[in-house]
């Protein structure tokens, strides 16, 4: 079932934004009087699922998932219909126009893209604002308990200050900077050290496997998730959900402390202060020859260690008004996270391509049940990825047109027909590859 719901919002998803985009074409397309002939959702090889011709363009859905397109007469595009551009160009035709026109028509879809993720994020802001935990209320720094974060040379309780010059805002992006991030800066003990993050540290992350969650946390009280069968307090006053305090007296702020202080215990009885609920109780706990109580830990969530007084968190409500520019503002993070991503894509020293990814990646994102905020929000990241995906100087993509429209218009020479053509397979070829490679590493990873 929560295959079902993922899959469904991530159809929905792309549908939505294929025929957007798609949608950015045809408009300018028909306002310069060029003919239309098609325009799928989907590709239609062979057959279709359904089709209606209305004026001079059939809309149809097709049968294969990968995209959407609109077939514009006198263009080579993906039908590589190259019979029609043997015939004179006709007044209708995309070739037929000025190529301002032709570069309009061809940015369309990537202007909607970009237009609607702004949007979007705009609309998240206004109607749900933000709440985070911002890293400067990690008073006491981070809990260190992933072997990654060790490589690094971070300890607990230091605190992070900034990832390539740059202060960090909210803590739970705290892995995506690194991932983009070049060198960080931290505070230990007072004193201010600079640190290198190694080049391959996105291979390192993803080799902790994709269950393995951030590699950093803040520091959390000693809840009480489970009391393990052989615990020598399993029958004892202690209950899960309980956050201990402190032992014989003395505190215990963090789950991180608690080896230290049972350390002085072993084989030993002693006198904790558990908080259950809004009470607090003394309980007697048997400490084993290891200096363990037999418990696992329980994370908490951000609001109930607010609750606790331990973080404060930030909960900022928007007008419409000031929705616009912090809905930009999001806008170009994502976007300028992800051209950071994709650089690092390109550098094989960073293993970063082994994470890249297909549709089993892009649908994993959404969340095993229904949340409006989590649909929009990933909506709005996939429209500005696709804009910019579409915007690379690639034949066969967006960019690869407009890069061509660019040149005539610069140096009055039109590419011929043929290279065009020529362009165009080397493209798609290019595209199928990525393509291949990006869902070979899903399927990978599956089966691993």
């Amino acid at each position: 079932m929560e295959i079902l719901i993922k899959a469904s919002q991530f159809i929905l998803s792309l549908s939505l934004l294929i025929v957007l985009h798609e949608l950015g074409h045809f408009i300018p397309a028909k306002l310069f009087k060029t003919r239309v002939e098609k325009f799928y959702l989907f590709f239609d090889y062979k057959f279709s699922i359904f089709k209606k011709k209305i004026g001079d363009t059939v809309y149809g859905i097709g049968w294969i998932p990968l995209g959407g397109y609109v077939k514009i007469s006198g263009m080579i595009d993906e039908s590589m219909d190259t019979e029609q551009m043997k015939l004179p160009p006709q007044p209708w035709e995309f070739r037929s126009k000025p190529a301002w026109q032709r570069l309009i028509i061809m940015l369309g879809g990537v202007f909607v893209n970009f237009i609607l993720g702004i949007f979007i994020y705009i609309m998240l802001m206004w109607s749900y604002g933000e709440e985070y935990l911002p890293n400067e209320n990690v008073t006491d720094g981070v809990w260190v308990q992933d072997s990654l974060a060790m490589n690094i040379g971070l300890q607990t309780g230091d605190k992070i200050l900034t990832v390539d010059g740059e202060k960090i805002r909210n803590f739970a992006a705290l892995t995506l900077e690194f991932i983009n991030g070049n060198n960080f800066q931290i505070e230990r003990n007072g004193e201010v050290i600079d640190k290198k993050i190694p080049t391959d540290f996105i291979s390192q992350l993803m080799e902790r496997g994709k269950d393995a969650g951030p590699f950093l946390y803040p520091r959390y009280p000693f809840a009480i998730g489970q009391i393990s069968e052989d615990s020598p307090n399993l029958n004892s006053e202690l209950k899960t959900k309980d956050i201990i305090t402190s032992i014989n007296g003395t505190p215990l702020k963090y789950y991180d402390e608690a080896e230290a202080i049972l350390s002085n215990y072993k084989n030993q009885k002693v006198t904790a202060t558990v908080l259950r609920g809004k009470e607090t109780k003394e309980i007697s706990l048997k400490i084993t020859n290891e200096g363990k109580i037999g418990v696992a830990f329980s994370g908490i969530a951000f609001k109930d260690l607010e609750r606790l007084g331990y973080y404060n968190l930030e909960d900022v409500e928007y007008t419409f008004s000031e929705a616009i520019p912090a809905g930009w503002s999001k806008s170009w993070k994502t976007l300028t996270d992800y051209v950071k991503q994709l650089k690092k894509i390109f550098n094989p020293s960073t293993g970063a391509y082994k994470g890249l990814g297909g549709f089993i990646s892009i649908g994993s994102i959404f969340p095993d049940e229904w949340s409006a905020e989590s649909f929009w929000n990933i909506t709005a990241f996939l429209s500005i990825m696709l804009g910019f995906m579409n915007l690379l100087p690639i034949p066969a993509l967006d960019g690869g047109h407009v890069v061509f429209t660019l040149w005539e218009m610069i140096t009055g020479k039109k590419p011929g027909d043929k290279f065009l053509e020529y362009a165009q397979v080397i493209g798609f070829i290019l595209l199928i590859a990525l393509l291949l490679f990006a869902n070979g590493n899903d399927i990978f990873r599956l089966f691993k």
